[in-house]
């Protein structure tokens, strides 16, 4: 799901990051304004354990994959505007130092999987448990809606910037990602239960997410070298439907491909890369908790 530089040009890549911008902005605002913060700690290993998770691409069919977007998952443990920023944060990480989604496609992705996929499913999940509908239930089309919508979302930039023909491109991509949607659907529910059954156990809730949230993070990186190796939903329709190709921009990321590519040894290498992934995403959303809880806090 995550969009390579090549696919994105013209006005979409410029009012894509405007518009990241400013939902981050808002965002940044309303986690401010949230009653409920979580901590700084969990913010940091919620984010960490979504981004290890996305490592570990699940089969498909006809030779496809698909990942956790993760944006329910961060929704469901550290409410909307929290979410919106874990996920932004994740986007940055790996567009930046992992060479996974360009760097001029970031507001376009941020868009799809963090505003769409946390704020934009977080609203459906609310409103089907206002209905009275269970909450597991809530959760898992909210899930899968998260994935749909998403790839509707990227299927119409891709059209725009004029890679593809708009009607091509989203009868592909649903049938792709609504199965994905399935798959989206059971890893959140799962996690979210385990979560919240471990943290039943302890009278510190929010230190025991915590703690769950780093064990699956680090569990999910130790995993990353057996997830599936099929291209994900949107390399394959790109491939099946012969996208255009543009002049992206890049940054050289340090884990291209996330590989730490200073070892030989390539289950080790993708092993140490998403660790250190782990810890610069860990460190990073530290800051912006301290940021949101301090200085935001001062001036509310």
């Amino acid at each position: 799901m995550h969009i390579p530089a090549i696919m994105l040009g013209g006005a979409v890549c410029p009012v894509t990051i405007a518009v990241g911008v400013a939902g981050g902005a808002t965002a940044l605002y309303f986690a401010s304004k949230q009653e409920e913060k979580p901590t700084v700690g969990k913010f940091a290993t919620v984010t960490s354990m979504i981004f290890a998770m996305q490592m570990l691409n699940f089969p498909v069919q006809n030779g496809t994959s698909g990942h956790l977007l993760g944006g329910m998952l961060a929704v469901s443990l550290l409410g909307v505007p929290y979410a919106v920023l874990s996920i932004a944060l994740v986007l940055a990480v790996q567009a930046v130092f992992f060479g996974d989604g360009g760097v001029n496609a970031l507001g376009a992705n941020v868009v799809n999987m963090a505003f769409i996929g946390a704020a934009g499913a977080g609203y459906l999940l609310e409103l089907l448990k206002k209905k009275g509908v269970h909450q597991t239930v809530s959760l898992a089309v909210a899930c899968w809606a998260s994935v749909v919508l998403a790839s509707l979302a990227c299927s119409i930039e891709v059209a725009l910037s004029g890679a593809v023909e708009l009607s091509k491109a989203v009868t592909a991509m649903l049938s792709v990602h609504a199965l994905v949607g399935i798959g989206e659907a059971i890893l959140t529910v799962v996690v979210v239960l385990l979560v919240s059954k471990f943290a039943e156990a302890w009278q510190a809730k929010e230190k025991a997410v915590t703690l769950a949230s780093f064990g699956l993070a680090i569990v999910a990186a130790m995993l990353s070298p057996f997830a599936s190796s099929f291209p994900d939903g949107l390399e394959w329709v790109a491939g099946k439907l012969s996208f255009a190709e543009f002049q992206g921009f890049e940054f050289p990321a340090l884990f291209p491909d996330y590989q730490a590519t200073f070892i030989s040894n390539a289950a080790f290498s993708t092993i140490l890369a998403g660790l250190i992934g782990v810890g610069i995403i860990s460190a990073l959303t530290f800051m912006a908790g301290r940021v949101i809880r301090g200085s935001f806090a001062v001036r509310s």
